[in-house]
């Protein structure tokens, strides 16, 4: 749900970066706090960037001025948690609007907010709940994927209704209309992209056991499991 370069007002471009940029700060303190001790941790955070880079980039034309696209944000989420997504995606998101065209500069804000920044976040309340009521495994990283995926949609929806809101209807109606057009493309996107994150966390599970224990997850597994 990238959207394109120029398309929001200037008022609403800075506003965005402006509520974007203390989450990208956190999200640094975040990845240096859980990497300083632990650096093998970097090729697990390379994994997760080159999931969300790829994903992301895989998009379909939809609504005027932007597009639909799996996000690749749920992964990351599962592994380093929320605010780590941030500056990951947001370099994701600075290399596609850079190098493929895909998205922009002045709309990093908003495309940041609703990819890197709302959606890891409903993601991570997904995953913590699924974990809670004690799901299957492979369930609950469907859930997580799909809610990261169906999030980012939604607030992309909101953020072109509030830049461009109905002559008539005003907010509302330009929000139904958005999100309405979004979900003929988007909904089967995030339901493949929930079953591809499953595909990809047991392949780290398989053959990249070691670093997932020392994200204890493998280990909070195991003592659930034990419960």
């Amino acid at each position: 749900m990238h959207i394109m370069e120029g398309f929001l007002p200037i008022e609403h471009a800075l506003s965005w970066s402006l509520v974007a940029f203390p989450f990208v700060v956190l999200g640094l303190n975040s990845i240096k706090k859980q990497v300083y001790n632990k650096p093998e941790l970097k090729m697990m955070l390379g994994v997760s960037a080159a999931f969300t880079f790829v994903l992301s980039a895989l998009k379909l034309p939809s609504v005027t001025g932007s597009c639909s696209h799996p996000t690749g944000t749920g992964l990351g989420t599962v592994l380093f948690g929320p605010l780590a997504m941030v500056p990951i995606g947001t370099i994701v998101l600075l290399f596609q609007a850079l190098l493929l065209a895909h998205g922009g500069i002045t709309t990093l804000g908003a495309n940041i907010f609703s990819m890197v920044i709302a959606g890891p976040f409903v993601a991570a309340l997904i995953y913590h709940l699924g974990k809670g009521i004690r799901l299957p495994r492979g369930f609950t990283i469907f859930l997580t994927a799909f809610f990261a995926n169906i999030t980012t949609y939604i607030v992309t929806s909101m953020q072109l209704a509030l830049a461009f809101p109905d002559p008539n209807g005003g907010f509302t109606a330009s929000f139904i209309k958005f999100a309405t057009l979004f979900a003929i493309t988007q909904i089967p996107l995030a339901i493949s992209e929930g079953f591809m994150t499953v595909i990809i966390f047991n392949m780290l599970i398989r053959y990249n056991s070691p670093e997932l224990g020392a994200l204890g997850i493998l280990k909070l597994e195991k003592e659930e499991i034990n419960v």
